[in-house]
């Protein structure tokens, strides 16, 4: 019996791995600490789509992007080689620095045109095949970096990519891309700025005596570091906040963000207090997505985020240092707390978060993940990354991108740039379906 095949969206013709054009160091580097986080052991992936100048042949675009990959690899050379697990007892990581190689794909579309991207997906991995290499296990001999060009039926483009999120943070991506992207647009060799610096002992723990480790037991970090503690699951958590899940992208543009911090000014419990755009913003969408998804008023919810530690630990981080530089700020609350209270409640808790952090909370945090494994547990919790102030709105592989976002889209938050609005920012969360229709009333409601 004859059987019918659905035609793929996206059509791989070459992939092959890129090694450094100049001889680079071999050996093994040591991730510190803080990289080898439990739960930083995944893939960040990255899509920007652009429209190139159709005097720009899509062979001269290849082999630039090709070679310009090679030569990022020179000063960025641990992304092409391998990270594993280390021999020792200390469960940290290390990368094998042997010129291995990055993974380019060049791919087509038939289906995809610029204008796909206007919107979020209908699924969260329609977009899948734009990064056709998924690494369930980053550990197991996978490239680090993986690069996808893919030409979409309109002469648009649409660059994937994928970085192993042990060798580096969303500042360390960024800086890697914006370089990667001006060798393969420039006419020439340029140094990056500021150059890459590997350095991760820094973020490591200072050797402590056994007595101090006994006195740190599994128990004793919950009172202090919440973002590690576990709350109570009344509700079949996560169950009720993966089923069905459907993309929802909310542009917050400057007035609706003034809008925000004046409602949160007006609520807060101290009247002086001001706010940012990105406590306002996360106040309002960890509120709005809890009541659209009716937990029970006492359950527990958490929104996590990441804080840069660059500029609060003393010394400060040399600049360039790309690996992992951040701890997760947290705010805590019941869901009855959250709904009643307003966003100047929520905005004064993700505030105190982030004042919380400071070189002697960076010290502890790389402690409990060091020697007690200490990682985030998901129940209860809503995770917000801001990339919009990384400045991957400037990766201008063939001008500057018309769009930037995820490959794939999940219940953690995501705050976006949005194309020549700078003080404008798009969030990207997929929620129940259920709770699509909900969601998109609290977010839009004046009424905090």
């Amino acid at each position: 019996m004859a059987t019918t095949t659905t035609p793929s969206s996206v059509r791989v013709k070459e992939a092959l791995l890129v090694t450094p054009s100049d001889p680079t160091p071999t050996g093994i580097l040591h991730l510190s600490a803080i990289d080898s986080q439990l739960f930083l052991r995944f893939t960040v992936e990255y899509l920007f789509v652009y429209r190139p100048p159709s005097s720009l042949h899509q062979a001269t675009v290849v082999t630039r992007v090709k070679s310009a990959l090679a030569r990022a690899l020179v000063p960025y050379y641990p992304f092409s080689g391998r990270v594993r697990p280390r021999a020792d007892v200390t469960g940290g990581l290390e990368v094998v620095c042997r010129g291995q190689g990055a993974l380019f794909i060049e791919a087509f579309s038939d289906v995809y045109t610029a204008k796909d991207f206007d919107k979020a997906p209908k699924t969260v991995t329609q977009w899948r095949k734009l990064l056709s290499l998924y690494v369930p296990d980053v550990l197991k001999g996978s490239p680090p970096l993986v690069v996808q060009l893919t030409w979409l039926a309109d002469g648009a483009a649409a660059v994937g990519v994928g970085i192993n999120h042990a060798l580096c943070d969303g500042i360390g991506s960024a800086e890697f891309l914006n370089y990667f992207a001006k060798l393969a647009s420039g006419p020439r060799d340029f140094d990056p700025k500021p150059r890459p610096v590997w350095d991760r002992h820094i973020m490591n723990p200072p050797p402590s005596k056994k007595n101090d480790r006994a006195k740190g037991n599994s128990y004793s970090y919950s009172h202090s570091h919440a973002e590690f503690a576990r709350v109570p699951d009344l509700c079949g958590f996560m169950n009720k906040v993966t089923t069905g899940l459907r993309p929802t992208s909310i542009v917050f543009n400057k007035r609706r963000i003034n809008e925000l911090k004046g409602i949160a000014r007006y609520s807060s419990e101290s009247s002086s207090s001001s706010h940012t755009s990105f406590e306002v913003i996360a106040a309002h969408v960890w509120r709005s997505w809890a009541r659209a998804l009716g937990f029970p008023p006492n359950q527990q919810l958490k929104i996590l985020f990441s804080i840069n530690v660059r500029n609060r630990v003393k010394p400060n981080l040399p600049e360039g240092y790309y690996g992992n530089a951040f701890v997760l700020g947290c705010a805590q609350s019941s869901a009855k707390d959250l709904a009643e209270k307003g966003i100047g409640y929520g905005s004064g808790l993700v505030k105190r978060a982030k004042e919380r952090v400071d070189g002697e909370y960076v010290r502890r945090v790389s402690e409990l993940v060091s020697e007690w494994r200490a990682s985030p547990d998901p129940v209860g919790v809503l995770i917000v990354s801001q990339w919009s102030r990384l400045g991957l709105d400037r990766v201008e592989f063939m001008g500057r991108p018309i769009h930037v976002g995820p490959i794939c889209w999940d219940r953690y938050c995501l705050f976006l740039p949005v194309r020549d609005e700078a003080e404008s920012v798009r969030v990207a969360v997929a929620v129940p379906a259920a709770a699509f229709d909900s969601y998109h009333r609290f977010i839009g409601e004046s009424n905090l």
